[in-house]
């Protein structure tokens, strides 16, 4: 057998690993835009893990408009810790977005929010969200410090306090090397080659 992991971060103690390959998504579903919205956007599964809740904190404390985006995936919590501050003024929610809907939201925002609750493998709306030239906030869990380049992508956090500080020096950060560093690392074609590397490297064996 030979395990391919998709982050660091997943990798398992009790096993041998042949490489790490992080994902890679199709950038011509994606459009860089330079000149944003000042929304804040919340993409993702309704669900603790993913930290709606959080943001909806994080952004009343910022004192910026949040839309969130995703399937409800547990309701109790949406019911809970969601739905009470959800309104038509500065906390929106609309529900799960199409790719075209997904493209205009990601390269609107100010800033994707993304503050997990685990360890998370992998985050594709963050590396989607650069592919939009939008910088992310994360919480700094899991894969977070392998994707996000604090300073240059995004900001790596613990508290909902050090995101609110984080959404005020977001305006420093070049949306145009976000862009770039999804290309260079984050495209299909770069993850085909490196499983097309894995496997040249089974064959060799």
């Amino acid at each position: 057998m030979h395990y391919i992991s998709i982050s660091d971060a997943d990798r398992s103690p009790k096993l041998d690993y042949l490489a790490t390959i992080h994902h890679g998504i199709n950038l011509e579903q994606f459009t860089f835009n330079p000149a944003p919205e000042e929304y804040l956007l919340f993409f993702g599964r309704i669900h603790t893990d993913k930290g709606a809740y959080e943001a909806i904190q994080i952004a009343k404390k910022s004192k910026k408009r949040l839309i969130i985006a995703g399937i409800i995936q547990d309701g109790i919590y949406f019911k809970e810790k969601v739905k009470p501050y959800l309104n038509e003024d500065d906390i929106i929610y609309l529900g799960s977005a199409n790719p075209k809907q997904r493209d205009r939201l990601m390269g609107n925002a100010f800033a994707l929010l993304h503050p997990i609750n685990f360890s998370e493998p992998f985050g594709l709306s963050v590396v989607e969200s650069f592919a939009c030239g939008t910088p992310v906030i994360a919480f700094n869990k899991g894969s977070m410090p392998e994707i996000i380049s604090d300073g240059k992508n995004g900001f790596l956090v613990s508290t909902i306090d050090e995101a609110v500080s984080a959404v005020k020096n977001m305006s420093r950060l070049d949306r145009s090397f976000c862009r770039k560093d999804a290309e260079q690392r984050f495209s299909s074609k770069r993850m085909v080659n490196d499983y097309i590397d894995a496997y040249r490297k089974i064959l060799n064996k």
